[in-house]
Parts: C-alpha cells; sequence; structure tokens
C-alpha cells in the first residue's frame, strides 16, 4: 500500500474507535513521509478522543512546523490548527498560551471556522484578564459569518398559552440537566405549551423523559440551520431559550433567524451570546453583577435563575474525612482548564498553612500518566508538593469520591456550577471567589441562597483566609457534612414549586414587553 492508501485505511479503523490500530499505520505513515500533515492531525484527534492532551498538542506542534501558509488554503488549514492548540492548551490549563493562539488564529485566516471562534469565546470565559474587549472581538468576528443569515420579521401572536420552544443539544443525562429539570418539565400546563428542539445525537432515558413531557418534540440534528429555523418559525413559538450559548454542539445560528416572538439565553452557558438576536439573558439579582458585559437585557430573579436537581440520592458520608485522617483534605473537582495560575498560587499557600493538609484534583486530564506528569511538573514550579497532591482521571461514581474531601476549593474566573452544586449536596463545604461578571458568581449565588454567603469572598486573600479558617473547625466540618444537604434541599436552589413561580412571572412579563415594544 502507499501513503495515501495507508491513510484511507487509518481513517475507517478510526471510525470504528479502533485507536490502537489506527496509531500503528500511523507511525508507518510518518515513517515513510516525516511531512505527511494528515497523519499527524488524525492523531491529534485520537488523542483528543482520548483525553490525552499532552500528545495532542504535541501533534498539532508537528503540523503546524509543516505548513508554509503561502496560499489561502494552507492559511485556513493552519487558522484551524492554531484554533486547535488553543484549545489543548486551555485544557492543558496553559492559558496565557491559548489566549495568545486564539488571536494568533483570528489574524492567520480572513474566515476562521465557526466552531472555532465559538471555541476562543468558551475558554475565553477562563482567561484571568479576559476584557469586554476580548468577546467582543470574537463576537464581531462571529457576525461576519452570519452576515448571510436574513432574519425573519418580527412576529407575534395570540395563543391561549405561551408556547416555549427549548433548543440545545444536550437534552440527555448532561449537567445543564441538573440545573433545568424543574424549568423543562414543571411550567404550567395551564398556561405554557413546551416544545423542544433536539440537536441531540445521544438519546437516552433522560431525553424520553423530557419528550414525554412536551407538547412538541422536533428532532432537529439532521437539518440546516434555515430548515430548522422555519419549522420553530412555523410552531409559532412566543419565546425560544437557547440553553447552549457557545457549548458544543449548539443552535446559534438557527436562533440569528430570529425564528421566535422573544429570545432568551441562559443556564448553559455563563455568559453573553453577543449576538442581536437574543433579547434576554437569564440571571438572577446576585448573580448578575456588571450588566456592561451582555449585549442582551438581563432577566434577573430574585433568588436563583437556576434550580438545582441532583443526580442522586446516594447519602453523604457520615463524617468529614479529617476525623478519621488526622489531616483535611481540600479538594476540587472542576475541569481542569478553569484551574488559573492564580488559583494554584492561591491553592499552594493554602496547603502551606494547613499543617499536614492534602489537596486532591479530579478531571480528564489525570485519566493517561503524560497528564498526570505533565501537571506534576506544572505544580513542581508553582512550589508544590506533589505528595501532598492526589491526582485523579475520571470515574462514573464520582460523587462517592467526595467522601475523601473535607472543604471544595473553587475555581476563578470560571467557578464551578453544578459542579459546586454537588459537592454541597454531598455535605462537602465549598469556598468560593467571585467578581463582577455573571460567569464568575456562580459560587457567591449558591452559597447565597443555602445561606453560606460568608464562604464566598472577592479577592485571594479573603479566598485562603475563608479556606484556612474552615479547615481549622473540624467540629463545623463535621456539622455541614451533616445538614448540608437538608439545608440545600430547603433553599431557594430546590424549591421548584417557587422557582416555576418566579421564571413564569418572568416570561409573562417580557413577552408582554417585547409586544408593547
Amino acid at each position: 500500500m502507499n501513503v495515501q492508501e495507508l491513510y484511507s485505511q487509518a481513517c475507517e479503523l478510526h471510525k470504528e474507535k479502533n485507536f490502537d490500530a489506527t496509531l500503528k499505520i500511523l507511525d508507518e505513515i510518518k515513517r515513510r513521509d516525516p511531512k505527511f500533515k494528515e497523519a499527524y492531525y488524525l492523531e491529534a484527534w485520537i488523542y483528543e478522543d482520548t483525553n490525552n492532551f499532552v500528545r495532542e498538542y504535541r501533534a498539532l506542534e508537528k503540523i503546524f512546523s509543516l505548513l508554509k501558509l503561502s496560499t489561502p488554503k494552507e492559511k485556513n488549514f493552519a487558522s484551524e490548527i492554531l484554533s486547535h492548540m488553543a484549545d489543548t492548551c486551555a485544557h492543558l490549563s496553559l492559558l496565557k498560551e491559548s489566549k495568545e493562539f486564539y488571536f494568533r488564529m483570528l489574524k492567520t485566516a480572513d474566515s476562521p471556522k465557526v466552531q472555532c471562534l465559538h471555541c476562543a469565546i468558551f475558554y475565553g470565559n477562563s482567561f484571568e484578564d479576559a476584557s469586554q474587549d476580548y468577546f467582543q472581538t470574537f463576537y464581531d468576528a462571529y457576525k461576519k459569518i452570519l452576515a448571510d443569515v436574513k432574519p425573519f420579521p418580527k412576529k407575534f401572536y395570540a395563543h391561549k398559552k405561551i408556547r416555549v420552544g427549548f433548543i440545545s443539544a444536550d437534552f440527555h443525562k448532561h449537567p445543564v440537566i441538573n440545573w433545568s429539570w424543574a424549568l423543562l418539565t414543571g411550567l404550567d400546563k395551564n398556561f405554557f405549551a413546551t416544545y423542544f428542539y433536539s440537536n441531540d445525537k445521544k438519546p437516552d432515558i433522560v431525553t424520553e423523559h423530557l419528550r414525554a413531557s412536551a407538547d412538541g418534540w422536533r428532532d432537529i440534528f439532521d437539518l440546516t440551520d434555515e430548515a430548522a429555523a422555519r419549522l420553530i418559525r412555523s410552531d409559532e413559538i412566543d419565546i425560544l431559550f437557547d440553553l447552549s450559548g457557545y457549548a458544543a454542539g449548539n443552535c446559534l445560528r438557527v436562533a440569528a433567524y430570529c425564528p421566535a416572538s422573544v429570545q432568551v439565553s441562559g443556564i448553559g452557558y455563563m455568559g453573553s451570546t453577543g449576538l442581536d438576536c437574543f433579547d434576554y439573558f437569564l440571571s438572577d439579582e446576585t448573580c448578575a453583577g456588571d450588566e456592561n458585559f451582555f449585549t442582551e437585557k438581563l432577566i434577573k430573579l430574585p433568588h436563583t435563575h437556576v434550580c438545582y436537581e441532583p443526580p442522586t440520592e446516594l447519602a453523604p458520608a457520615p463524617f468529614p474525612p479529617c476525623v478519621k485522617n488526622k489531616f483535611v483534605t481540600f479538594g476540587s473537582f472542576n475541569q481542569f482548564h478553569k484551574i488559573t495560575e492564580s488559583i494554584l498560587r492561591a491553592w499552594k499557600k493554602i496547603l502551606d498553612a494547613v499543617p499536614d493538609s492534602r489537596l486532591i484534583i479530579k478531571g480528564k486530564i489525570f485519566g493517561t500518566e503524560d497528564g498526570k506528569n505533565f501537571v506534576g511538573e506544572r505544580l513542581k514550579s508553582f512550589g508544590f508538593d506533589t505528595a501532598r497532591v492526589e491526582m485523579r482521571g475520571f470515574s462514573e461514581q464520582y460523587l462517592l469520591e467526595y467522601g475523601d474531601v473535607d472543604i471544595a476549593l473553587d475555581t476563578f474566573p470560571y467557578p464551578g456550577g453544578v459542579t459546586t452544586c454537588e459537592a454541597l449536596y454531598m455535605g462537602v463545604p465549598a469556598v468560593s471567589l467571585y467578581g463582577q461578571r455573571h460567569g464568575s458568581r456562580f459560587g457567591l449565588s449558591i452559597l447565597k441562597n443555602i445561606g453560606l454567603e460568608e464562604l464566598a469572598v472577592n479577592s485571594y486573600d479573603e479566598y485562603i483566609a475563608r479556606a484556612v479558617m474552615l479547615a481549622s473547625d473540624w467540629e463545623l466540618l463535621t456539622l455541614l457534612r451533616k445538614n448540608l444537604r437538608l439545608m440545600m434541599k430547603k433553599s431557594p436552589l430546590m424549591d421548584s414549586e417557587n422557582y416555576l413561580r418566579e421564571i413564569q412571572t418572568a416570561f409573562k412579563k417580557i413577552l408582554e414587553l417585547r409586544k408593547i415594544h
């Protein structure tokens, strides 16, 4: 076989997810032709599929070194590779490098791929110094790609019931569902009719429950964006609620056609869409923060803009592990791209201030030895004693692992959302740092709603001091382990009846306001 035939064979094996066999063929291709770029690119995708972000980055670096950028086609491909490198750097928490690659991506090609811009905006929420100007730069680039979309004329209807359409790629077992279940299934059928527009290719039992609750269900993953928009338009939707923002599988281009009378985004994504097609963004009085980060008007619910639905009834461990271990264990189960240099410095100071304490960090990156070694070296560069840090990969029963954690340490400026709720539900108090952006204030909103606002602070010094103080009070940790779940259940965060009352009032109000204007 020649190199091209071998590559075709490798592609077929990759489709079958036979990664080991694919890599073996790719090694043979690279031996025969070290400059065969496609081999390195397929290799990079395999490493992304297997969460080996270290090797993924090395493969992407090799591709970029082989590019000459002499034609528009090469420049566009280079732009795609730069975006992929930026994504991979984010997975490795090399956030300064990630940001730089996104800007280089934008400068390299006249028309970057849509997905590249989505990622630049999404991961921008992790950057410590991401300003409104950063987001605006990529919003503007995305709007250029949407320039061919011609929005439908605004139209209002006189339905007996308000038709609310939900659009997402995540109508399956997914963290978004843990925050939106009440909204998706609980609207009063006397006043509301619900329609679902699913871009979801992974249906499961959650999908079936949602389908059964819906007044209308439409699978749109095989439709063009315009066809999906026309379908929504034909259903005469009063309020279209986008649950994805810039997350994977999003339908922003569908929304750009303005198929509904009023369009709202929120819950599934932490920031503004930056798009004129959305009228509102769902927030709450605590989370809202600086409204200048939004092009949408904010719906500010009185208590919480999410309603937590736990994924399990597993009981918390009866005691915090410090009682048995005789030392305190901090933990973070947030995705690694949220762990910035400033957070690492803060964690180092916390460990230094709490004798014999340990830190558990958990995420996909730790599923490979390459990932553990990479992070281990990075921690050493910040002065960590890595013998005090345990790295754990993804696991299906991860909630049980909160039994090994005394105190959860939140990330910043991209904090935990559902992750924080899960820690609290499993009896683990969380210390959170908040800023001015809506997306940086999830921890504050969650903790305030359950009566633990004092664990949310607005400076790194206070974050460190609060974690150290909590670590010194084992009696309090024991009380919280026993009572946090009950505190959550009695709080606005899990009061679906009141949540639905507040959001239904908001829906009626925004629809009437739009009709007037």
